[in-house]
């Protein structure tokens, strides 16, 4: 899969992101330029909306702020996760197509756990659908 990725900043819980990203083999697409979270969250919505890739990941110090931005774009459907289920959850019953977590309250290995329920879950459920129309833009 293709997947955009963008942190508005690094420690051991973005490596850990960054490298099962690219350890479980996806295309990453990373920014360039302005790391300040608004414009994060809106690259990473609008590659996804644009079909540059096929899923997102956000990351700020609570995830709260990347995933704002990256809701602004239509189309998109990011969510905080903090937990596996929570982000399995948000893929089933919500067609999320943008993860957002926080890089100061996860651990390396659980934000990884996420990471995997998240993109583990590649279809929503279709019992969902009428759910998922009604929030469209």
């Amino acid at each position: 899969m293709r997947i955009a990725f963008a942190t508005d900043d690094e420690n051991e819980t973005t490596r850990a992101v960054a490298a099962a990203l690219a350890g479980d083999g996806h295309e990453v697409i990373r920014p360039d330029g302005s790391p300040s979270w608004p414009d994060l969250g809106r690259f990473v919505g609008r590659a996804v909306v644009d079909g540059d890739a096929d899923y997102g990941v956000v990351m700020c110090w609570t995830g709260t702020g990347t995933a704002i931005a990256a809701n602004k774009v239509p189309g998109v459907r990011a969510a905080l996760a903090w937990d596996p289920w929570i982000a399995r959850g948000a893929r089933l019953w919500n067609d999320a197509n943008v993860l957002a977590m926080s890089l100061k309250r996860l651990a390396p290995d659980v934000a990884v756990e996420v990471l995997r329920a998240f993109l583990g879950a590649t279809e929503p459920d279709p019992g969902e659908a009428a759910a998922i129309a009604a929030i469209e833009p």
